[in-house]
């Protein structure tokens, strides 16, 4: 497949160190909305067939609902291919399921997990939420040096992390497992932000969600499971339990919960804020409470997806944006460059908190469309506002830090002025 000359390198994971390429984004939105990337061998990880790049905002979500053109079944979501021995193991997750696809039973599965994560029951959790954001945040401004503090390891990890494992219902003294879990299996291309990956017989990095190497974490939810059966409670691992799954079911469930439960909040929170320090005057009309709330969630949503891209396989020889795509060709969206697609956003550079309508797709579109988003937006909602209440205008105190990843938009470093007026 020929690479034509123009098109930007989107897929090297090490871009995304320096900033979301939306130059490159806007590039490829006027020119090649459907494009063709390689996929060269970096740090290690091997090469792989390349892949079609989706930009346009109406291609993105077009890929997103046709599941029967663009399949999560066939090759997983990942963007480098899982080894074909895994793929068994990965379709048992429904992310990487179609909703026809009678094996996969994608749609029983959802059923299952909205049943057990309401709305009622995350609503329930609101009084921890805040809480727990107002006494991270005190605690962020007491022990700050000089003033600034690195919001990321002091308030917005333990944040995520705490609100989730609330939610499942995991014991405190077990919960640094799930940040030491999403780490080595979110952060597994940043050298400095994971262990150094673990080497198969060929010398080639194990793939971090493969089987081998989630032993630990599938005995957990076993046990977490089992414990949960005996000691029932109002919480989400109680109504897996009891829901009838298959060990395994159980344990990829405990899988994406862990991980894409945590990761969502744990990106966007210090994303939002980064967004707010560079835009001093929209975060005065949300301190002001000139912006509602909500709106700014899903603006500063908008500006910051929590994830950079998904894949999808072509199950059928079809044509996007005028692009001829075969059977079997890797189709991958880019979240990031659909919610600055100016067909669709006005000045899509500009952070407008009272944007409406905000038709952004980063809890994605069509069946996989994320079933936390409402607990997401409950935690965001409630950390921007604990912020403006108690917090002066956030203003950075250093550079921030990125984290080196094509999949999620993560924020490892955020130096903040904790102390000082609020407004």
């Amino acid at each position: 497949m020929d690479h034509a000359a123009d098109v930007p390198d989107v897929f090297d994971p090490r871009i995304y160190a320096a900033g979301v390429p939306h130059d490159s984004y806007r590039l490829l939105r006027e020119r090649h909305p459907v494009a063709w990337q390689p996929e060269p061998e970096i740090q290690g990880w091997p090469a792989g067939p390349g892949f079609w790049a989706v930009t346009r905002h109406a291609d993105v979500v077009r890929v997103l609902r046709d599941h029967r053109t663009y399949s999560s079944w066939l090759g997983a979501t990942q963007i480098r291919d899982p080894d074909p021995a895994d793929l068994p193991f990965l379709r048992r997750t429904m992310l990487n399921q179609d909703p026809d696809k009678a094996a996969g039973d994608h749609g029983r599965l959802r059923r299952l997990v909205a049943r057990a994560f309401t709305p009622a029951r995350v609503d329930a959790f609101s009084g921890r939420v805040r809480d727990r954001a107002r006494a991270l945040l005190a605690a962020a401004r007491d022990k700050a040096e000089d003033g600034a503090a690195d919001v990321v390891r002091a308030v917005t990890d333990e944040y995520a992390l705490l609100n989730l494992t609330d939610l499942l219902g995991v014991p405190p003294a077990d919960r640094a497992l799930l940040l030491e879990w999403t780490v080595r299996v979110i952060g597994y291309q940043d050298p400095d932000d994971a262990p150094a990956p673990l080497l198969g017989a060929d010398g080639k990095p194990l793939n971090p969600r493969s089987p081998a190497l989630l032993g630990e974490m599938f005995a957990y939810a076993r046990e977490l499971a089992a414990h949960k059966r005996a000691h029932p409670g109002d919480d989400v691992m109680t109504a897996l339990a009891q829901a009838g799954l298959d060990p395994a079911e159980l344990e990829m469930f405990f899988f994406l919960l862990t991980v894409a439960g945590n990761d969502t909040v744990r990106s966007a929170a210090p994303g939002g804020l980064l967004a707010l320090a560079r835009d001093p005057g929209a975060y005065r009309l949300l301190a002001e409470g000139r912006a509602p709330t909500d709106r700014a969630v899903d603006e500063l949503l908008r500006v910051h997806p929590p994830v950079l891209s998904f894949r999808r396989t072509a199950a059928v020889d079809t044509e996007l944006a005028g692009q001829r795509i075969r059977a079997g060709d890797k189709v991958v969206v880019f979240h990031a460059s659909a919610n600055h697609d100016e067909r669709v956003f006005t000045d899509p550079g500009r952070l407008n908190l009272g944007r409406t309508p905000n038709p952004h797709v980063s809890f994605g579109d069509g069946p996989h469309v994320c079933l936390g988003a409402h607990f997401a937006r409950l935690q965001l909602r409630t950390f921007y506002e604990e912020w403006r209440a108690v917090m002066p205008p956030p203003e950075l105190a250093g550079p921030p830090g990125r984290l080196v990843s094509n999949f999620i938009n993560g924020i490892t470093r955020l130096p903040l002025r904790v102390s000082g007026p609020q407004r």
